[in-house]
Formats: C-alpha cells, sequence, structure tokens
C-alpha cells in the first residue's frame, strides 16, 4: 500500500509539472523536477546508511514535496497558512535527518538539530532572496519568491516549529534510523 501511496505521489507531483509547462511557470517546472528526485532519496539513503525507513516516513517525506510542488502553482499566494505549512513539513525532515545522525553517533541532537535548522533557513532565505532579486532584475519568472522581512520572520518561527516537533517526538519516531538490533 505504501508503495502505491508513493507511487500516487510521484504521479501527482508529475501533474505539477505538466500544469506548470501548461502555464509556463518555471518555478513549478524546476520545483517538480526537484521534488521527483527528492522523492528517491529515502532509497539512496537506505542504501548509503544501511537503515531502513518505515512506509509512513517514506510517505511523509514524499508528500514534502508534494505540497512544496503545488505551492508553486498558486497554493503559497492563494492560501495563508500553505508557507507554514511546508516550512514547517520541511524543518521536520532536515531536523529529523540530523536528529537520526546525532543520535546515531552518541551526540546530543538538540544543539545539533537547532543549529542546523538554523543555518539551512539562513542559507534557504539567502538563496531565496538572491534567486528573486536576479529574477526581476533580469525580467525573468523566479523558481522562488521572497515576500519580505515578515515573510522571512515567519519562515524562522515555522522552522524552528518543525525543529521542536522533532525534539520531542524523535525518540518515539526515529529510532529506526540510530538503533541497531542484534
Amino acid at each position: 500500500m505504501a508503495k502505491e501511496i508513493e507511487r500516487g505521489i510521484r504521479y501527482a507531483i508529475f501533474t505539477v509539472f505538466v500544469v506548470g509547462l501548461r502555464r509556463r511557470n518555471p518555478g513549478a517546472v524546476v520545483n517538480a523536477v526537484l521534488a521527483i528526485a527528492a522523492t528517491y532519496l529515502p532509497n539512496i539513503i537506505e542504501h548509503r546508511y544501511d537503515v531502513s525507513f518505515r512506509p509512513w516516513q517514506r510517505i511523509y517525506s514524499s508528500a514534502a514535496m508534494l505540497t512544496h510542488s503545488v505551492g508553486m502553482l498558486g497554493a503559497y499566494d492563494e492560501v495563508w497558512w500553505w508557507d507554514h505549512l511546508t516550512h514547517t513539513h520541511s524543518s521536520t525532515l532536515l531536523s529529523g535527518f540530523v536528529y537520526a545522525a546525532a543520535r546515531r553517533y552518541g551526540l546530543d541532537p538538540r544543539p545539533c538539530v537547532l543549529s542546523v535548522v538554523v543555518g539551512i533557513g539562513s542559507l534557504w532565505e539567502l538563496m531565496e532572496y538572491t534567486i528573486h532579486t536576479v529574477a526581476d532584475r533580469f525580467g525573468l519568472e523566479p523558481i522562488l519568491v521572497s515576500y519580505g522581512k515578515s515573510d522571512i520572520l515567519l519562515d524562522f518561527v515555522f522552522n524552528l516549529l518543525g525543529a521542536i516537533i522533532v525534539l520531542v517526538l524523535g525518540d518515539d519516531l526515529l529510532q529506526n534510523f540510530y538503533r541497531h538490533t542484534d
């Protein structure tokens, strides 16, 4: 069942790609391509790090790619909470990865998760702003949109919310990535 759901999510992202092409929306097209590729990351991680994703973890990570892709078709502009949802969702993925890695190597995950979420979040906001500014300068449609200072602040708030969720629930939900059963 999980494989069918994953496949359905990939088809939905592909639909975003097609709609993006039809609308001549480069942001939707580029993001859909990257999102489809990202849905295969669990396979790469499993192979590389000798871990196994639970079916719900695969679906959860793929769903993050879908929500972001759909956002590029207009949900970010039309649904006031969409950006908050995607930042929280994406942050839980990043936080979960860092949490599991820290636990796997015997480190306290709290400072690791918080520093990585703030650092990567800062880089993301800088990249988003730069891409939007350069696209505006050359009269192009930006593939990422920056909505101003209050949006950046809210993005950080929801990134931290995702980190806190993982810090609270990580031991219960992510043991399969760092505990070895012999």
